[in-house]
């Protein structure tokens, strides 16, 4: 029992020794541990402090490179802010002008509109629109090159071979002594209701009854016969209306109307065919006084002629004169040398002659007329006599 209680005495006592030596073991190794881990700490803080350094290094760098490369792209959006500022004003200056423009042409609108009216009231009376239709003829014929008096008259009084005096509101001369006659009183009211009328219906009827109006209008040129009644007689009677406009609807309106009007002899014509067709009669005009030109020429080319021939007679007589005056002078010249000169010279002989006299030296003439070669120039018998 005693030695069971040494033996648990000793057991005991060894691990009291154990765990004393054990746990200086574990302070040693924790000592050893918790330099390791300053070390450790010491080791981490200098690799993070280069770290930072060269983090610090690489940020400035590539901030220096952004910078770098920011920078022309800041300075284009700072000009595209100058300019998109200079645009800006600009466009508030055009828009402004552009307020003051529209303004002004709405009020030339109204204006505009106003006279339109003037216009179309004024032109629902007989008298302006016949005159109005006047002018514009006279305006046609003046493009075309025309001149009054010469190649046309407007508003002559005509004499008619049956029934008095006519007065066409032109008569245009064509070359060879025929003659156009054109008139400008067209019915126009009822195209000016159309042209004011809002109802699609409404307008359709009214344009219709201008384009009646229009119809009758040449039928009663076709009464009035001007072929018949004027002389010289006119080819054609040119039914004026005074506008593009009026125009075309009578056309669109009915399309075989011109055809209609040419089987009655009268002519629809608007400004623009006007002025072809009196363009044609002014270069006819023109060609016919080039051949009045080739006519005188051609009479005065004659006319030379027969005076030259004269002018060749009158030569040839000359010469047939000047080879007698030479023929009669050398025959005096001989009479005189062997007759009258034969005793003179013997008075020197004798010294009958006075002091410081001498009888002359006389010569013959050698040179005669020279002949004329010209068959034109030769008289007219000897020119008979050559071509037999």
């Amino acid at each position: 029992m005693v030695s069971f209680l040494f033996l648990l005495a000793g057991a005991l006592l060894g691990g009291a020794v154990a765990w004393l030596w054990r746990g200086s073991e574990l302070a040693a190794a924790r000592a050893r541990l918790e330099e390791r881990e300053r070390a450790l700490d010491g080791r981490l803080a200098a690799s993070e402090q280069r770290l930072q350094g060269v983090v610090r290094e690489d940020l400035a760098q590539a901030r220096g490179e952004l910078e770098k490369a920011v920078s022309p792209v800041g300075a284009a959006l700072e000009k595209l802010d100058r300019e998109l500022r200079g645009l800006e004003a600009k466009r508030e200056g055009a828009y402004a002008a552009l307020s003051s423009q529209v303004t002004g042409l709405l009020a030339v609108q109204g204006q505009l509109a106003s006279q339109t009216r003037g216009l179309a009231d004024a032109l629902r009376r007989p008298e302006v629109r016949g005159r109005w239709g006047e002018l514009t003829l006279l305006r046609a014929v003046e493009l075309a090159g025309l001149t009054e008096r010469c190649d046309f008259d407007a508003q002559a009084s005509q004499k008619s071979l049956a029934d008095g005096l006519l007065r066409p509101d032109l008569v245009v001369r064509l070359p060879g002594g025929k003659n156009v006659v054109v008139d400008s009183k067209a019915p126009l009211s009822a195209f000016l209701e159309a042209a004011e009328e809002g109802d699609a219906e409404r307008r359709e009827a009214r344009l219709a009854d201008y384009l009646r109006h229009v119809r009758k209008h040449v039928e009663q040129l076709s009464a009035k016969a001007y072929w018949e009644r004027l002389q010289p007689a006119p080819e054609v009677v040119v039914a004026f209306l005074p506008g593009e406009a009026f125009f075309s609807a009578a056309v669109r309106g009915e399309p075989g109307l011109l055809e209609w009007a040419a089987e009655r002899r009268v002519l629809l014509a608007s400004p623009t065919t006007l002025i072809g067709l009196l363009k044609a009669v002014a270069q006819g005009w023109r060609e016919e006084a080039v051949q009045e030109d080739a006519r005188r020429v051609r009479d005065l080319g004659a006319e030379l002629y027969k005076r030259l021939c004269s002018m060749g007679d009158a030569f040839a007589k000359l010469g047939k004169g000047l080879r007698g005056a030479v023929e009669a002078y050398n025959g005096a010249v001989g009479s005189l040398e062997s007759r009258v000169l034969v005793t003179a010279r013997k008075l020197e002989e004798l010294h009958a002659a006075p002091a410081g006299e001498k009888l002359p030296e006389l010569s013959t003439l050698d040179a005669s007329p020279r002949p004329i070669g010209a068959e034109e120039l030769l008289p007219a018998s000897e020119s008979r006599i050559g071509a037999r």
